[in-house]
């Protein structure tokens, strides 16, 4: 690993990590920041992503040798004192280890539902302008095996680097789509043949009694608005009973507890059709 050395904040072979947070408000161009040892290891080993250039402060030379390890980084890695890298970032960066990646291709939401398989849980996003959020969805969605992220044209970044920082990477690794303006979400739905399962507190089923079909695309909405009219007329609605006086949780909260229940399903647990089917095969059986 072939270090460049950096001893002026303002050296141009670094613009791209300058100001982070200023830039984060006007945008990179399709590029992004991972931060972090867990996020850049994803930058670093996803097939989804590519690493243009690595930056480390002195005392994190090592954790970055042990990341890249016999990973073949073409990127330029450059290093530099905390102080430094400090004023480089615009702000103290504690964690030390920065990268600057881009995707390597942006499907369009045809093209990322139509690769999916007979059996597909895809978690689609309307309207979530909170980049936390957009961290816990994809974390949740990583964690609990969906196989895409489909968000509307309304919803934030989700490579902004909070909502990468927050999905602990997993928005470097999720396939995911954004629709584009005037794309109608039911539509690009019906069209993949996946069948909206809507997260509302008025609900015609309970999460506990719902049992998925093998193609699902579970809608969360925004916090206070939640989904529109339109979108939970056209889905099956389903609600997360809560003790008196709650009717909501935290959307990324609730993406969990909701993927958990999917996974289980899949895996013929709590909730699966296989264990209805499995429950009337016994009903026959008994005496």
């Amino acid at each position: 690993m072939q270090i460049i050395r950096i001893d002026d904040p303002g050296d141009p072979r670094i613009a791209g990590f300058t100001q982070v947070r200023e830039r984060d408000l006007i945008g990179r161009e399709g590029r992004f920041i991972a931060e972090g040892e867990v996020v850049l290891r994803h930058l670093l080993t996803s097939p989804r992503c590519e690493p243009l250039a690595l930056l480390a402060a002195e005392d994190r030379l090592g954790r970055l040798e042990g990341l890249i390890g016999d990973h073949e980084v073409a990127a330029p890695v450059y290093a530099a004192s905390q102080a430094v890298m400090d004023a480089i970032v615009g702000f103290p960066i504690h964690r030390g280890l920065l990268g600057l990646g881009r995707l390597r291709t942006r499907p369009s939401a045809a093209e990322l539902l139509g690769g999916l398989g007979e059996k597909a849980v895809v978690v689609a996003v309307h309207g979530v302008g909170n980049h936390d959020n957009m961290g816990g969805l994809f974390r949740n969605a990583a964690a609990f095996g969906a196989d895409a992220v489909l968000i509307d044209s309304t919803c934030c970044d989700p490579l902004y680097r909070k909502a990468i920082r927050v999905s602990v990477g997993a928005a470097l690794i999720m396939p995911f789509a954004r629709l584009e303006t005037g794309e109608d979400l039911l539509e690009v739905l019906r069209a993949a043949k996946l069948e909206p399962v809507a997260l509302t507190p008025s609900g015609e089923e309970t999460l506990a009694e719902f049992r998925p079909g093998a193609r699902s695309a579970v809608l969360f909405g925004a916090e206070g608005p939640g989904l529109p009219p339109a979108l939970l007329s056209a889905a099956r609605t389903v609600r997360i009973p809560m003790a008196p006086g709650f009717d909501s949780l935290n959307v990324a909260t609730t993406s969990g507890v909701v993927l958990h229940h999917f996974a289980a399903a899949r895996a013929g647990g709590p909730g699966s059709n296989q264990e209805d089917q499995s429950n009337d095969r016994a009903d026959r059986q008994s005496p």
